[in-house]
């Protein structure tokens, strides 16, 4: 089976890091931006879009600064596939950023990386940062 590749995105966004962190970290948060529903049951969350569904467990956060989530198979157990959502600031000009790290098949990078393109700005739309 091919597996997939990962791949890392940045952007920038003019939002404070605590407030960015609200709109990653939690279900309400990331259906305004990242899937049409998001809900969560303890560290399960359940992505949907259109008609597909996808299951992710939140492996780790760090308050303020990134949370990761590992999508699971239909018995819940990780697969070894994971996005990452972490938040920059440059500690002198404090300008804040997202960085995304997330994987997909070599022949669909392009078609992955339109796709978060278009979900961060509609995150920065949410937040007011056009």
């Amino acid at each position: 089976m091919e597996s997939k590749i990962r791949y890392e995105l940045e952007f920038p966004i003019n939002s404070s890091p605590q407030l960015l962190y609200q709109y990653i970290s939690t279900p309400s948060g990331l259906q305004e931006w990242f899937a049409d529903t998001v809900n969560s049951r303890g560290e399960f969350f359940t992505f949907s879009w259109d008609d597909s569904e996808e299951m992710a467990r939140l492996a780790s956060k760090k308050t303020g600064e990134k949370v990761k989530f590992k999508w699971v198979d239909e018995n819940k157990k990780d697969t070894e596939y994971y996005f990452e959502l972490r938040i920059l600031e440059d500690e002198i000009t404090k300008d804040v950023s997202l960085m995304i790290v997330d994987f997909t098949f070599e022949d669909e990078i392009e078609e992955a990386k339109l796709l978060w393109e278009n979900q961060v700005s509609d995150l920065k739309h949410v937040i007011g940062s056009n």
